[in-house]
């Protein structure tokens, strides 16, 4: 029996308001962090920090996905 299942076509129409959108609650959640920090141990102070860390390369690579999409749109 053949499957009857086929792919869905590539909608990539609201991927940047995705993407900015998942900056927005990463800095959000950095923010967040940040002031947890005052109320923390040394060492909880110091894996906020390593969060952190991964959440700014998390942005730059959500920035570079967004300018992706920009030159995909433009070849369209």
């Amino acid at each position: 029996m053949a499957s009857k299942n086929t792919p869905k076509p590539d909608d990539r129409s609201d991927n940047v308001e995705k993407l900015q959108s998942m900056i927005h609650h990463t800095i959000e959640n950095m923010e967040d962090a940040e002031e947890a920090m005052e109320f923390s141990s040394a060492e909880d102070r110091a894996q906020i920090e390593a969060k952190n860390e991964r959440r700014r390369h998390s942005i730059e690579a959500y920035r570079s996905e967004i300018r992706d999409e920009a030159a995909h749109a433009r070849k369209q």
